[in-house]
């Protein structure tokens, strides 16, 4: 009998399904960062790893931040200004420290922006523009060092009393409430009586040769005015960083990965250090970027009132003040006031637009 496509030439014959045996793909080993290193891995591996590192469709936690902070124009133009601002004022300090204090003649006394003194004068005759850049570097240096005394304070405060809960979690948090009682202000005078005078007198202790050791004359005591204001900002800015990071410690401490580095023995202080802490770094940021301009609004208005600051040392807060003093209904003089203020104003919007855009970049809730 013959087969089919016999009989009907037209039908084609019948399609086997027979496969060849094919060689299986070969197995390269894994590619990581230092993988060049070794010859085993041909390069163009290398660059396509690389490649999709940067231009992958699914980006690390880093690229997501950044993609969502250039979202936020205000944020980029704050960024910008208060770059401007802080590369102006410290990088002219080599010039500003000796040309601060620097008395003119009696002509140039309260005179008006000119092209010798850019910025104008004050009422001793001394150029507005040192003192100005010279301001900005001081304001910006004491709202900085008191931040990162608040975030250290607070950061650790907080990690302890969520941590630890019970009595320790109450007496903390009691006192954290005990503080938010009283006024700032004074608690900062408390600190410049009691402190002030023996830092001073440390400063001013001579050597076995007798001269000053550290500081000598008025600069021993400028400087001890200004690191005990630092110090008593910082002190009294830490409460809101520590119920946040103790409201976040609470949360955290439930997880699954916590329970497994306890069951594993690990330590308290190595679960804070290694576990626990790394996830609390973009809370800390935020924070601590919004805990910046209130330092800064803190010593300016101190020494507005005559408590930070002290002249001939400048700061936007008490160049602010004389231009306040200096200003009368016939005579305006409109610079004294308006350029410390400008400074000020720049720095505080500034750093609260960059506060606010990496609270939406960093944030675990944004998608």
């Amino acid at each position: 009998m013959q087969p089919p496509h016999a009989l009907h030439p037209k039908t084609p014959p019948p399609k086997h399904n027979l496969k060849m045996p094919q060689k299986p793909p070969t197995q390269h080993p894994p590619i990581c960062y230092l993988s060049f290193l070794s010859s085993r891995v041909p390069p163009f591996h290398i660059y396509h790893s690389l490649f999709t590192i940067y231009y992958s469709p699914m980006p690390s936690p880093a690229a997501l931040a950044l993609r969502r902070f250039s979202r936020h124009p205000p944020a980029i133009l704050g960024l910008i200004i208060l770059l401007a601002l802080a590369i102006a004022c410290f990088a002219s300090i080599p010039w500003t420290k000796s040309a601060y204090a620097d008395q003119h003649q009696l002509q140039h006394v309260k005179e008006p922006p000119s092209r010798q003194f850019p910025l104008g004068t004050d009422a001793l005759g001394r150029d507005l523009t040192a003192r100005f850049l010279l301001g900005g570097a001081i304001s910006l240096s004491i709202g900085i060092a008191s931040a990162l005394i608040a975030i250290l304070i607070g950061a650790s405060v907080g990690l302890l009393a969520g941590y630890a809960g019970g009595r320790t979690d109450a007496f903390l948090m009691r006192v954290v409430d005990v503080m938010y009682g009283l006024p700032y202000i004074l608690l900062v005078i408390l600190m410049r009586v009691s402190f002030v005078a023996p830092l001073e007198s440390l400063l001013r202790h001579p050597d076995p040769h007798g001269h000053a050791r550290w500081l000598s004359g008025d600069n021993a005591s400028n400087w001890a005015n200004i690191l005990i204001l630092l110090i008593g900002i910082g002190a009294v800015s830490w409460l809101t960083m520590a119920r946040v990071i103790r409201g976040q410690v609470l949360s955290l401490r439930n997880q699954p990965f916590v329970e497994a580095a306890r069951a594993l023995g690990l330590p308290p202080h190595r679960i804070l250090l290694r576990h626990i802490l790394p996830n609390l770094l973009g809370t800390i940021i935020v924070y601590g970027t919004l805990t910046v301009p209130n330092a800064i609004l803190s010593e300016s208005f101190l020494s507005f009132l005559g408590l930070g600051v002290q002249d001939p040392l400048p700061s936007w807060g008490n160049l602010a003040a004389q231009g306040i003093d200096a200003m009368n209904p016939v005579h305006t003089r409109w610079w004294l006031i308006t350029w410390p203020c400008l400074g000020l104003s720049l720095a505080l919007l500034s750093l609260n637009f960059l506060g606010d855009a990496l609270h939406d970049s960093l944030s675990p809730r944004r998608s």
